[in-house]
């Protein structure tokens, strides 16, 4: 997950903080805030819309009810560049009047209750926060759009490559590449590239001005709105290119940023091979890190290791880019392992406590299939990561891809991923990926 989130973690203090994880179960004031009694609603199979009402706006988000094997299994629906995405939810739970569905490999969940017919209403809860996260929520079933349809005939033309500038509420600014691919009368789908990784699946609707676009992965809610020109007041000692975009980035809870982006076809980001690098007179890494199997370390240095090709992935349970460089690997490593290359994960979560900790990653390891070895490395934050690795410098971003050779030296830092809603961009990061590795095996 790139930095940028962490970044979101400084203005959303209670929404997006790096503190110690909380209990994975939904509590008694879960149940209350979703309001209500009676009997436990009833997740009508087929399409729904939900709604998260946060900071006077309305996060809109896509899922679907399903029932497997006779129960019932919610996918949340992400459309983006590259299709769609669909997250399983398949751990849910009814006491009460209210239902629990957890989100996927995120320690959050829906917690849900009737609300009129083919209604829901209640909250998403993050429980990996010091105090649990809560937003409220709606639900309505039926097949629906994201955005209503504005009703405008003429759209703006939002497609296309933009250079973008994100500002957060502390005046700090932080580059980005917009890729916007708007079908005719106004149906859009986007994300955006940062140096540390890229804001994933993002749909939404192009209007005669405006844009509104949003994504919701179970553990991080996004709206990103924008309009062609500034709107009132103007600062008119500045001067503004045509076309020029303004937006707002919400976050969750509280968090917010400012965008300003013009097209630029050429738009790039900095090269992600140069961004984190060994400090001067380093050539390894040296650490021993608890196996998330109790009972083990994992060291570079171990015997497995010794003439291979390793990859290091440095990631987190908690890291949406984390999930997508996961669901690359897994599967490559299970192809390519017999070839003399393997892969540790190296697991920074939101506590330091190993009891806490270990857990989570195990259970993204089963529910992800990895195949290789992932060890709890310390807590989710860059000095967590400098301190238990001290030959890195200026480390970024989860994740980080380290990639080490026959002799165990260092030989490249990739720093973020850009995942499958990126399109292109994603074909690229995998074929980077394999060339890197490649070229190590035969030498």
């Amino acid at each position: 997950m790139n930095n940028v989130f962490l970044r979101l973690a400084a203005t959303a203090a209670v929404g997006l903080s790096l503190g110690a994880c909380h209990s994975n179960n939904s509590t008694s004031s879960e149940t209350a805030a979703a309001g209500g009694t009676g009997s436990a609603p009833v997740l009508t199979p087929g399409p729904w819309r939900g709604v998260l009402a946060t900071q006077g706006q309305e996060i809109p988000f896509l899922f679907e009810v399903k029932t497997e094997a006779g129960k019932p299994v919610v996918y949340l629906i992400n459309q983006g560049l590259n299709g769609e995405e669909r997250l399983r939810c398949e751990d849910i739970k009814s006491a009460g009047d209210s239902t629990t569905i957890r989100m996927h490999a995120f320690d959050a969940a829906l917690v849900v209750r009737a609300d009129e017919a083919n209604k829901l209403k209640g909250i998403w809860v993050k429980y990996d926060t010091k105090d649990p996260y809560r937003v409220p929520m709606t639900a309505t079933a039926g097949a629906q759009t994201l955005f209503p349809d504005q009703g405008n005939a003429k759209t703006f033309a939002f497609d296309g490559t933009w250079k973008v500038t994100f500002q957060d509420e502390n005046g700090e600014t932080y580059p980005a590449v917009g890729i916007f691919d708007q079908d005719g009368a106004g149906p859009t789908t986007a994300t955006f590239l940062t140096s540390t990784g890229d804001y994933r699946y993002l749909a939404g609707k192009a209007g005669e001005s405006d844009l509104r676009l949003s994504t919701f992965d179970g553990s991080h809610a996004f709206l990103f709105t924008a309009h062609n020109g500034p709107k009132e007041p103007v600062d008119i000692t500045k001067h503004y290119a045509p076309n020029t975009l303004f937006g707002d980035f919400y976050s969750g809870k509280s968090g917010h940023e400012t965008w300003t982006a013009v097209p630029d076809p050429k738009a790039k980001l900095p090269d992600a091979d140069t961004l984190t690098y060994l400090k001067k007179g380093e050539s390894r890494l040296n650490f021993k890190f608890p196996n998330v199997i109790e009972g083990g370390s994992i060291s570079p240095t171990d015997p497995k290791y010794r003439g291979k090709v390793v990859v290091l992935q440095i990631l987190g349970s908690w890291c949406p880019n984390c999930m997508d460089e996961t669901n690359f690997l897994a599967p490559w490593y299970e192809k390519n392992k017999a070839r003399g290359v393997e892969i540790i994960g190296l697991g920074y979560e939101r506590s330091g406590d190993y009891a806490k900790s270990a857990p989570k990653l195990r259970n993204m390891r089963e529910r992800f299939h990895m195949g290789y070895d992932v060890a709890f490395a310390g807590v989710s934050n860059k000095d967590s990561v400098a301190k238990s690795m001290p030959q890195l410098a200026k480390f970024l971003a989860f994740p980080t891809t380290i990639f080490l050779d026959k002799k165990g030296n260092v030989r490249k830092i990739h720093t973020g991923f850009s995942g499958p809603g990126t399109g292109k961009y994603y074909q690229e990061e995998v074929a980077g990926f394999e060339q890197t590795v490649n070229k190590l095996l035969k030498e």
